[in-house]
């Protein structure tokens, strides 16, 4: 591996192979979502605690200040929204250079396998790929369901990530599942969770990520489940906590309750 490519790579996995990356890129195609409205006050609070954030450049440029950031991996595909026909339908919207320019240490899309669009969505893949190789810069791939949510089980997830692998992306993101060990294990790169099940509680989601941590990946791409949560910089303290401190999902929810607590009162 390339000195650049390693260098990139070690800023967003930690010393202790795990890693926290904040994703912020919904609005590329919902819009203004709910708690992410305005960017700037959502992001500052929780870029202590993240290890990188995901984000689309012009979130970027106008929401966080360079003199006071965490490592980037920049959202470069898009060209669809939930006002359209098809989700599954991306392109790649930004180039290479510009994710240069903005010193991203990684890049990051979204691939629709088994979809109508799975051919187009994975040739980005590789194309992005020959173009990271050739400037350093790691591809993280996104398995994407689009609104097939019923997608998101092991045999599934385990096809769409071992071939995001195959096609050379160096981290892969892709959603908790039972039976996630399978996934995990037929994919020969990182995995990081990008969420899990519709859950009604803290507990819950702390109880998926540490699942999934058990059974191999290195850490979260969670978004939602933190900074939609009443308490977002408790809530990702409790998982950070999980992710680099070994916690379980009882002493995370611990660390959970007191820091909202604090919040509370101040």
């Amino acid at each position: 591996m390339d000195w650049g490519m390693a260098n990139r790579l070690a800023q967003l996995i930690q010393a202790d192979g795990h890693a926290l990356f904040l994703p912020v890129d919904h609005g590329y195609f919902q819009g203004p979502t709910r708690k992410l409205e305005e960017p700037r006050k959502t992001i500052e609070p929780l870029m202590p605690y993240a290890d990188a954030i995901f984000i689309t450049r012009g979130v970027l440029r106008n929401a966080v200040d360079p003199d006071n950031t965490k490592p980037i991996i920049l959202r470069v595909s898009g060209g669809t929204s939930v006002a359209g026909k098809d989700l599954d339908n991306e392109g790649i919207t930004t180039s290479m250079e510009e994710a240069i320019r903005l010193n991203a240490m990684a890049v990051g899309l979204s691939v629709f396998v088994g979809s109508d669009h799975e051919r187009e969505s994975l040739l980005n893949l590789s194309a992005l790929v020959n173009e990271g190789e050739r400037y350093g810069l790691p591809v993280m791939a996104v398995t994407a369901v689009g609104r097939e949510l019923a997608k998101r089980d092991a045999r599934y997830l385990a096809l769409a990530c071992r071939v995001a692998a195959e096609l050379g992306a160096r981290v892969v993101k892709t959603y908790w599942c039972e039976g996630f060990d399978k996934v995990v294990q037929g994919c020969p790169v990182p995995v990081v969770m990008a969420g899990g099940p519709q859950v009604d509680t803290e507990l819950e989601v702390f109880r998926f990520v540490y699942d999934g941590i058990q059974q191999g990946a290195i850490g979260v791409n969670l978004g939602r489940n933190i900074w939609q949560n009443d308490f977002p910089v408790a809530m990702i303290k409790g998982i950070r906590a999980i992710i680099h401190d070994q916690a379980t999902p009882e002493q995370a929810q611990e660390l959970y309750e007191s820091a909202q607590n604090e919040a509370k009162s101040s």
